[in-house]
């Protein structure tokens, strides 16, 4: 619930974290209450992208950097239609923007956007709490949302909130209806693309490379995705936990089948997993930011990525896995943990990758895997 108000920078907030700890501040957007998972995300820069990332939906993003908003909003870098996450943590926003491009100041859009967050809170000690205990549930409070209510009923009700672990989300941010993005030139290939979530800009790099690409429903089924006729098909990014995706994975499944190249990223690469036969696992605090170091395992080279999960695929590092699609094994891997990066089939052209390759808002180290999944198709059409 918000109950947007000008002046909400005087406001007094408080954010309060299901295991009791509380920060208080000043109410940054509108001033009401919101709840969801307190994740932290470590990027300095693409604020934009970062609250317009399906992904996000239903978590309350934390920012490390502690000055934030000072380049504004504009219209074109949003990667959806509206603002996802569901609360905002800043320390220090920024009292005026400066950017040629801007059109609004960052608390603008939230506030119009109906967006609960606070500022003026030491970043610095939530993450650090978050990353000792983990993500956790949490809520914001402002405005007559918290005036005269005692901190412990505050504390109920964000315990009252549902978790993370468990929760199917992907339809509740995907598209309802088929779109096509047209190829840019010369049109090379098809491609169906899954939503699961999907970032604007992923289909944008496949139209870039000559792919005109349809986008269809999280609901699609593999009649809907061959009724295109694609020459690749992609699983994207998306909320929730990847254990209650049974109807992607039965799709993907059907795919991996019929051996058309197959890409997927993040919630895509969970799916193959799951599809292949691994399990998923919830990280303690994730990984979220634009600054995650991942080794590419079939080349050796070192990438920094755009990260925002909070699961993985428990995937064995150490061998090669057979499969009922043939053999697998782990292509990509996070530096600072170990965690499964990356996906690929030994014996068709199928694989995945944990992170974002699209570069939005950067880096763009990983921009190739779209070229690699060019390279599957035109092998597959020779």
């Amino acid at each position: 619930m918000t109950t947007s108000t000008r002046g909400a920078a005087k406001t007094p907030a408080v954010l309060v974290l299901e295991d009791g700890r509380i920060f208080r501040g000043r109410a940054y957007g509108a001033v009401g209450e919101t709840f969801g998972e307190a994740v932290f995300s470590t990027g300095m820069t693409g604020y934009q992208e970062t609250l317009t990332d399906p992904s996000y939906h239903r978590q309350v993003v934390v920012m490390t950097a502690p000055h934030v908003g000072n380049t504004g909003v504009n219209d074109e870098d949003p990667e959806s239609g509206r603002i996802w996450v569901s609360g905002y943590v800043v320390r220090d926003p920024a009292r005026v923007s400066s950017n040629w491009r801007a059109q609004r100041s960052l608390d603008e859009e939230l506030e119009r956007q109906g967006v609960v967050g606070i500022s003026g809170i030491d970043t610095r000690a939530l993450t650090r709490h978050l990353r000792e205990r983990g993500a956790m549930r949490v809520g914001i409070f402002s405005g007559d949302a918290w005036t005269g209510i005692r901190d412990e009923a505050l504390l109920a009700k964000v315990q009252e909130q549902p978790q993370m672990k468990g929760a199917n989300l992907s339809a509740e941010v995907a598209t309802k209806e088929t779109y096509v993005v047209p190829a840019i030139g010369t049109k090379k290939f098809t491609v169906a693309a899954v939503d699961l979530g999907i970032k604007g800009m992923t289909p944008h790099r496949m139209a870039e490379r000559g792919i005109e690409v349809h986008v269809l429903p999280a609901t699609a089924t593999a009649e809907d995705i061959y009724a295109v006729n694609p020459d690749g098909v992609f699983f994207s990014n998306g909320p929730g936990d990847p254990a209650t995706a049974d109807g992607p994975v039965a799709v993907m499944r059907a795919v991996l089948e019929r051996k058309t190249p197959l890409f997927g990223i993040c919630f895509g690469n969970q799916i193959l997993g799951r599809a292949l036969g691994f399990g998923t696992y919830k990280l303690k605090y994730g990984h979220r930011g634009i600054n995650q170091p991942v080794q590419d395992r079939t080349t050796g080279k070192v990438e920094v990525t755009a990260h925002n999960h909070g699961f993985a695929v428990d995937a064995p590092l150490d061998k090669i896995s057979d499969t009922p699609f043939g053999r697998a094994e782990v292509s990509h891997v996070c530096l600072n943990d170990d965690v499964v990066e990356g996906l690929q089939l030994l014996d068709q052209p199928a694989f995945s990758v944990q992170y974002h390759p699209e570069a939005a808002a950067g880096p763009h180290d990983a921009a190739y895997l779209f070229d690699r999944f060019v390279s599957l198709m035109e092998a597959e059409r020779a």
